[in-house]
């Protein structure tokens, strides 16, 4: 899947050429690639008029965006106090070894990035999982590879 310049001089058009909207923009092409690629940031800064050195001091210091691929399907796992109580940690571990991928990294095949993050708002389901924005509460070491391996058959 290659980046299209079309793709992202329509996303730019979108909105007026004034520096306040850059994080939007980066937003959408985050969005419509799955990160920002480089042809993205550099389409806007010189769209916006603004140094690249800017953007990408912005698009480093948001932990949701992404200046590398990210796989098709993102793993996100929380490790806030409830979940750590409850074993999150096991589980990252777990997801790792399955995956053969460390936190903030990408399968060879493209199809799952893992992030460890410190809270997903359901406490009460700890240990909480996200793939894709479907919500797995109570996951357990017997239920993790079920899971991986319904988002594996799906391509």
């Amino acid at each position: 899947m290659g980046v299209s310049l079309t793709e992202i001089n329509s996303i730019l058009h979108k909105y007026p050429c004034e520096q306040r909207y850059s994080l939007a923009i980066m937003q959408d092409l985050q969005r419509e690639f799955n990160y920002i690629p480089k042809e993205g940031m550099e389409a806007l800064s010189d769209y916006l008029g603004c140094p690249l050195s800017s953007l990408y001091a912005m698009a480093t210091f948001y932990k949701a965006l992404s200046l590398k691929p990210k796989g098709k399907h993102i793993i996100k796992l929380c490790d806030g106090t409830a979940c750590h109580i409850r074993g999150a940690n096991h589980l990252a571990g777990a997801v790792e070894r399955i995956l053969g991928i460390k936190e903030g990294e990408t399968t060879e095949d493209g199809l799952f990035s893992l992030e460890l993050v410190n809270c997903l708002g359901s406490c009460a389901l700890a240990p909480v999982m996200v793939v894709d924005g479907t919500y797995y509460g109570k996951v357990t070491m017997e239920k993790l590879p079920e899971i991986l391996n319904s988002y594996r058959e799906e391509g």
